[in-house]
């Protein structure tokens, strides 16, 4: 899961980056503060890529998410980006789960089922 995670959050990382570009043109904030909030923000992501898998982590990223959503009312566009990404967290905590369990059954000699 961890894996997974991480990407979803490394991909961010890259869209909050070019969404401060567009939103440093777009906005009516001010440049310095739109770099300051997607400078955090880029940490942030980072960040949570060391702890994506464990539980802490999880809930982490899914707080990060409802922030990446909730930049949609800076930028519009990241409404759109950030419901896909969430869809990607879901995805990237569900089939992550399942990859793990399938690679402990292996381990164990159990039949993975």
């Amino acid at each position: 899961m961890r894996t997974l995670c991480a990407s979803t959050l490394l991909g961010e990382f890259f869209v909050i980056g070019l969404a401060g570009l567009a939103a440093s043109r777009l906005s009516t904030a001010s440049t310095a503060t739109v770099w300051w909030v997607c400078g955090v923000a880029m940490a942030v992501s980072l960040l949570l890529c060391a702890i994506a898998g464990r539980p802490l982590g999880v809930w982490l990223g899914w707080a990060f998410q409802v922030a990446l959503v909730a930049a949609g009312f800076v930028l519009p566009a990241m409404f759109v980006l950030g419901v896909a990404f969430a869809g990607l967290w879901w995805a990237s905590v569900h089939f992550g789960a399942r990859i793990d369990a399938l690679k402990a059954a292996r381990e164990q000699g159990a039949p993975a089922g």
